[in-house]
C-alpha cells in the first residue's frame, strides 16, 4: 500500500504511489520555466549570447538548440529526455518548448516528467542593423575614379553592379563629379567590391587605413579604411595615340586608333586597316596613352562617295582583323563647310553602315592643334585628315521609339545637369548599337511606349524585344483584400 494515501500499488522503493510521490518531490524545481529570446526584426535574426546573431527559422533544430541554451545549466541536475516545439501564432512573440525529463528520487526511484517552458520573443536591433540604418556608420569606402569627360564607362559599370546585386551591402552610395563613392559596414565587404571592379573595368586600386580609436585593455583597434580605385581614362569612340613600342608589340598596328569598346579590357581598332587589339589594365599603366579629343569636338560630316576595299595585304606579324567591321575609302564634307568644295578623304572601319549621303560623326584632325607626346612625333603623312567615328541619326525620334529602360542605383546626387543627361542619352544609344555590351547588361521592357513594328530598315539600331526582361511589378492586391499587410 502506498504510505501516503494507501491505494495498492506495485512495490517501489519509496513506498509511494506516482500521484503522492509527484506531489512531494518536483524534479523541475530550479528550472526557469518562462525566458526570453531577443530577436532583430530587420535581418531576422536571433540573439545568442554574448554577442553572437544567428539565422534560424521558427521551429527549427537551431531555434531549439538556442532555446535550451538558455536553460543548460539548470537542467544539469535532470537527465533531458526529450524536447520539441508546441504550435503557436507566428505572430504572437510567444515560443513554447515542451520537454521531458528524468530524476532519481527518494531510495533509488526514478521519476518522469513533462512540462512547459515558455519564452518571450522581444525586439532588438543587431550592431549590423544599427550601422545601416544610420546611414553615415562605414568601416570602409570604395572611391571609384575615372579622369574623364565622359561618364560612359560608369553608366555601363553601374548596370554590372545592378545584375550582380553589389550595392545590397552598401551603407550609402555617393556621386562626385568625376566618380562614384561606395561606403560599408566592414572592410570585407569593400575588398570584394574591390575585385569585382578589377575583373569587369581595367583599373588599379590602392588601399589605405586609418585609426580611429585604440582599446588599452582589450587590445582592440578600430580602423576605418580607404580603397581608392583609378578606371582608365578612355571611354567607347575615343581616339588614342599609342606610343610606338606598345603599337609594334599589338602587331604593329598604327599608333592612332579608335576606341570600339571599354569591357574588362580596352579594345581597340586601326580604321585604315580593321585590326584590332586589346589592352588590359596592367598594359595600359604601363604604357600609358590619353585620348586625341573629347566627345564635344565630334563634328558632322557627309559621306559625298565611299567606295568598301577588299582585303588588303597584312603587313609583318601583323595581328588579327575585325570580321564585324567593313573597310572603305570614303570622301567626306562638314556640313558646316556645305557651300564650299573642300572635302576631305579618309579610311574608315564603318564601310558595313555608311552610304553615300549619310551623316556621320567625326574627328577632324587636319585643322586641329594635337598636344600629344606621342602623335606630335608622329611623321604627318601618316596622321590621317579626318577619322569616322560612328552613323549619326535623329535623336528625338530614337528617343520617341525607345521601348526599353534600364534600372539605376539609388545614391546621393550633387545635381544633373543637361551635359549628364546626353551623355546618359549616349550610352543608351551605344547599347543599341552593340550587342557585346548589350549582353552584360539587364534591360527592362517599357511597357509605357507601344511596341511598333519597325519596317524602317535604314533607321537607327534597335534593341528585340526577346532581349528584354519584364519588370516586376507587385499590385497593391497580391496579399489579398484591400493588400494586408504581409508579415514573416
Amino acid at each position: 500500500l502506498c504510505c501516503q494515501c494507501g491505494v495498492a500499488i506495485p512495490p517501489n522503493p519509496a513506498n509511494m504511489c506516482v500521484g503522492c510521490l509527484r506531489a512531494q518531490v518536483d524534479i523541475t524545481e530550479g528550472i526557469p520555466k518562462q525566458g526570453t529570446l531577443h530577436f532583430c526584426k530587420q535581418c531576422e535574426r536571433y540573439l545568442q549570447p554574448p554577442g553572437t546573431w544567428i539565422q534560424c527559422t521558427l521551429e527549427s533544430r537551431e531555434l531549439l538548440a538556442l532555446c535550451l541554451k538558455k536553460i543548460k545549466a539548470s537542467l544539469s541536475k535532470v537527465r533531458l529526455i526529450d524536447a520539441g516545439f508546441i504550435w503557436t501564432e507566428p505572430h504572437s512573440k510567444r515560443l513554447k518548448l515542451k520537454l521531458t525529463v528524468q530524476k532519481e528520487v527518494i531510495n533509488g526511484a526514478v521519476l518522469q516528467q513533462v512540462f512547459v517552458v515558455e519564452y518571450i520573443v522581444q525586439s532588438q536591433m543587431c550592431e549590423d542593423c544599427h550601422r545601416i540604418e544610420a546611414k553615415d556608420y562605414w568601416k570602409a569606402v570604395v572611391q571609384v575614379r575615372q579622369k574623364t569627360l565622359h561618364k560612359k564607362t560608369f553608366y555601363y559599370l553601374e548596370q554590372l553592379i545592378l545584375k550582380h546585386r553589389l550595392h545590397q551591402n552598401t551603407l550609402r552610395i555617393k556621386e562626385i563629379h568625376d566618380g562614384l563613392d561606395f561606403y560599408y559596414s566592414s572592410k570585407q565587404q569593400a575588398q570584394k567590391m574591390v575585385d569585382f571592379l578589377q575583373c569587369t573595368v581595367p583599373s588599379r586600386s590602392k588601399s589605405s587605413q586609418r585609426l580611429i580609436s585604440h582599446d588599452i585593455h582589450s587590445n582592440v583597434y578600430n580602423y576605418k579604411s580607404t580603397f581608392s580605385v583609378e578606371i582608365v581614362p578612355i571611354c567607347k569612340d575615343n581616339v588614342v595615340c599609342l606610343s610606338p613600342k606598345l603599337a609594334q608589340s599589338l602587331g604593329n598596328m598604327s599608333q592612332i586608333c579608335v576606341c570600339i569598346r571599354v569591357t574588362s579590357t580596352i579594345h581597340l581598332i586601326d580604321p585604315s586597316t580593321l585590326q584590332i587589339a586589346e589592352i588590359d589594365g596592367n598594359t595600359y599603366w604601363r604604357h600609358p596613352f590619353n585620348s586625341l579629343f573629347h566627345p564635344k569636338q565630334l563634328e558632322e560630316f557627309i559621306i559625298m562617295d565611299i567606295n568598301r576595299v577588299q582585303e588588303k595585304k597584312k603587313g609583318a606579324g601583323a595581328g588579327a582583323r575585325s570580321n564585324k567591321h567593313t573597310l572603305a575609302e570614303a570622301w567626306v564634307q562638314k556640313t558646316s563647310e556645305l557651300n564650299t568644295d573642300h572635302q576631305y578623304f579618309c579610311c574608315t572601319h564603318l564601310g558595313h553602315i555608311l552610304n553615300p549621303g549619310d551623316l556621320v560623326l567625326g574627328f577632324d584632325l587636319a585643322n586641329c592643334n594635337l598636344n600629344d607626346e606621342f602623335a606630335n612625333k608622329m611623321n604627318p603623312h601618316h596622321i590621317p585628315d579626318v577619322i569616322l567615328i560612328k552613323k549619326s541619326y535623329d535623336r528625338t525620334k530614337r528617343q520617341r521609339r525607345r521601348n526599353w529602360k534600364l534600372k539605376e542605383l539609388e545614391r546621393d546626387r550633387e545635381g544633373m545637369d543637361t551635359d549628364d543627361e546626353r551623355q546618359y542619352q549616349d550610352f543608351l544609344e551605344d547599347l543599341e548599337e552593340d550587342e557585346a555590351i548589350r549582353k552584360n547588361v539587364n534591360i527592362y521592357r517599357n511597357a509605357d511606349v507601344p511596341v511598333e513594328s519597325d519596317t524602317d530598315d535604314d533607321g537607327p539600331p534597335r534593341i528585340s524585344l526577346a532581349e528584354m526582361l519584364e519588370d516586376l511589378h507587385i499590385s497593391q492586391d497580391a496579399t489579398g483584400g484591400e493588400g494586408a499587410n504581409m508579415m514573416t
